[in-house]
């Protein structure tokens, strides 16, 4: 049976001599402080340059996508430009870089854009019989429909938000009416749903040894009042929140259903390098619900990932070391056989 120890992967001294890589992230040149826009994500982008260099990695950095205009003259890229402020955004970078023919870190172009389409994430979990809450989706632009369902409370957000942007927990279809002319105005489809209790629980995905999905212990979020959503501007640290109050979950059944519900998702987008597969839980009923799957998600050392793993032994930067090695090794980049992590 496969340890923890044996899923990691340690990219050769010759491989890492050989290979040329981009870092293309917004804040790549950031000094590690804060940004008043996008807040914490400028620390983590740094965080991410220095534990590239410490992996031993050769990397040059960019901060745009007018990096990748003509082909960089790199074999491979760590891009983390998931956001460029327009729609669709999350696959400018898979794009350029498949049109260039440059292997990159994440996934293919069209697992990123279905995979951040909420709604149609919603649509493969229920034709694998993957539970998940009541769902209409508002397109900018589209035909006008009715309620398709009744709930006592509603959830409107857009469809490919970011870090809660545009949520809004409402009581009444008139009142998610108002919210989705308001994001339909800011230029967003919009997705309704019903509120489900209670908790939300992640199941960190990452590629492992062998080229195979590694399922990370999942993680519980338990604020102090599980009623309230979490705000964008908690969520980037615009604010002063404290670390995310995360948990592992310890109820073995629980534990079984959340591994079953992502083994029936992941044949529909694997191959990808790292993601999160999230939940609802309620623990009055023991109901679990799918949310969303976040492909390419904040890799930071205080989210979700990175403390998962270090749960079972693996620090942040082996933990980055392996995902970029599975993607190496996916896409045939890698001369000699990854090292095994010593224990």
């Amino acid at each position: 049976m496969l340890t923890h120890i044996d899923r990691c992967v340690r990219i050769s001294p010759a491989d890492k001599a050989r290979l040329r890589v981009l870092f293309l992230a917004k804040h790549a040149r950031a000094t590690g402080a804060p940004d008043a826009v996008d807040g914490n994500h400028a620390i983590y982008h740094h965080e991410m340059r220095m534990t590239l260099e410490e992996i031993g990695l050769h990397i040059r950095v960019a901060n745009s996508y007018e990096a990748l205009f003509e082909r960089p003259d790199v074999d491979f890229v760590v891009t983390l430009l998931n956001r460029g402020g327009f729609q669709n955004s999350e696959m400018m970078a898979p794009l350029l870089l498949s049109w260039r023919d440059v292997p990159h870190m994440g996934a293919s172009p069209i697992l990123r854009g279905v995979s951040d389409d909420k709604y149609l994430s919603k649509l493969i979990a229920r034709a694998h019989g993957v539970p998940t809450m009541p769902a209409q989706i508002f397109r900018r632009g589209g035909l006008p429909a009715e309620p398709a369902f009744r709930a006592e409370r509603l959830v409107v957000k857009p469809n490919a938000s970011s870090a809660s942007w545009g949520l809004a927990m409402v009581d009444s279809w008139a009142q998610a009416q108002a919210q989705i002319d308001y994001l339909h105005g800011e230029g967003h489809d919009v997705l309704v749903e019903a509120w489900a209790p209670l908790l939300d629980v992640a199941v960190p995905v990452v590629g492992g040894s062998g080229g195979q999905p590694w399922i990370l212990p999942p993680m519980m979020y338990v604020p102090a009042d599980p009623h309230r959503a979490r705000s964008h501007e908690e969520k980037r640290g615009l604010i002063d929140a404290g670390d995310d109050p995360l948990v592992l979950v310890e109820d073995r059944a629980l534990l079984g259903q959340l591994e079953d519900m992502t083994r029936l998702l992941l044949p529909e987008l694997w191959p990808f390098d790292y993601g999160r597969f999230e939940f609802r839980y309620d623990p009055v009923s023991g109901a679990v619900q799918f949310m969303e799957v976040n492909l390419s998600c904040n890799l930071w050392s205080k989210k979700t990932i990175s403390r998962s793993a270090r749960s079972i032994g693996v620090d942040h930067q082996t933990l980055v070391e392996t995902i970029i090695g599975h993607s190496l090794e996916r896409q045939g980049l890698l001369t000699e056989a990854p090292l095994r992590v010593a224990a």
